[in-house]
């Protein structure tokens, strides 16, 4: 039996205690997280404890794992699937692309039809009160020769409300309801959280190679119909210019090429704190403007979660549209992306609309 020498013995010894010191180094960081981590919860417990009482603290906890483990991936799943029912035409909503426009002859005092598409905060056709203002601000600011179009649901491909669609209508009727009546707070705003998401997912298909030409082009279909039902007309010298708020900007730039080529128009895209990738077909595309606030975060965000809109990858759509000019950008100072300092707000409303009108204008 070969017997080990001093020197391996001592090597031994030495990583023996070494993998012991590890151990126990390791033993006190989990026990010094874990009872920081029991120290944190214990305290928001007590926060949540003041303002709530037990009833409502496990209803909420509740509702938020029903809301992270299952009601969000579910509402992703449904959004892919419902898209292509709708393709397949066994939703009998997919519109004629031959059929959109009427026969008649044009409005002759509309030469431009602006299409405004809202951030994810959109739950129905209706805008809320500070966007229903901004709009009629911006309405009053063009001029004679162009229409506004608003109310379109940028978040449905289907022609009808989330509130209304077949086989969600009793989900979104009862979070709606939750929402708007419900006497906790804290519920009101997971449900407001949960429609929002679902506007979220939609805004990453759209960006997604994979599943998102369809939606995208289904909506085009949608915006072009309503289009046609205000006064445009193929091929009659108008134009188009998408109007986006924040998740409504990806939603414009997934649509626009697509929009091109069915309406036979030329297409330009406004965003305000905007929110979006890049990665759609840019290059036919008349002119892209970009209004962002230099105290806007989200906006900010954005530009580093889509990694085509980085000057790392020159050959993205993005990069190549902005080295031919097509991108032109607008700072305001102060804006935020939204509350009293977002675009919405009375403090920056007009000097956002004053931006965008000159955005349209600059093309006439």
């Amino acid at each position: 039996m070969n017997r080990s020498s001093p020197a391996q013995q001592a090597a031994i010894q030495a990583q023996q205690h070494s993998t012991r010191s590890r151990l126990t180094f390791i033993v006190l960081v989990l026990a010094l997280g874990l009872g920081v981590s029991w120290f944190g919860v214990g305290h928001v417990l007590l926060a949540l404890r003041s303002v709530l009482d037990w009833a409502d603290i496990n209803l909420l906890l509740r509702w938020s794992g029903l809301l992270l483990l299952v009601l969000i991936p579910t509402a992703g799943i449904y959004s892919l699937v419902t898209q292509f029912a709708f393709w397949e035409g066994w939703l009998e909503g997919l519109p004629d692309p031959t059929a959109l426009f009427p026969t008649s002859p044009a409005a002759a005092e509309h030469r431009c039809f602006v299409v405004y598409l809202d951030g994810i905060h959109q739950l129905e056709r209706d805008h809320p009160p500070r966007v229903s203002a901004f709009l009629q601000l911006l309405d009053q600011q063009l001029n004679h020769s162009t229409r506004l179009v608003k109310g379109l649901e940028a978040y449905t491909v289907l022609p009808v409300a989330l509130a209304q669609d077949l086989g969600s209508a009793w989900f979104w009727r009862r979070l709606f309801a939750l929402q708007e009546e419900h006497p906790n707070g804290w519920i009101q705003l997971l449900a407001a959280v949960l429609v929002q998401a679902n506007n979220v997912i939609k805004v990453g298909i759209s960006s997604d190679h994979r599943y998102g030409p369809i939606m995208n082009y289904e909506l085009s279909l949608k915006i072009a119909l309503r289009l046609g039902e205000v006064g445009f007309r193929p091929d009659q010298g108008q134009r188009i210019v998408l109007v986006g708020y924040s998740g409504g900007a990806e939603m414009a730039m997934g649509v626009a090429e697509y929009l091109r080529r069915i309406c036979r128009a030329p297409v330009s895209i406004v965003s305000f704190c905007g929110v979006f990738s890049g990665n759609q077909l840019l290059s036919q595309l008349s002119k892209i403007t970009m209004i962002v606030g230099s105290r806007d975060p989200v906006a900010a965000f954005g530009r580093i979660a889509y990694p085509g809109r980085s000057p790392l990858l020159p050959l993205s759509n993005w990069n190549r549209a902005l080295k031919h000019s097509r991108i032109e950008r607008r700072e305001i100072e102060g804006m935020n992306h939204n509350g009293l300092s977002g675009p919405f707000a009375e403090l920056h409303r007009e000097a956002v609309v004053e931006q965008i009108v000159q955005a349209i204008e600059s093309e006439d």
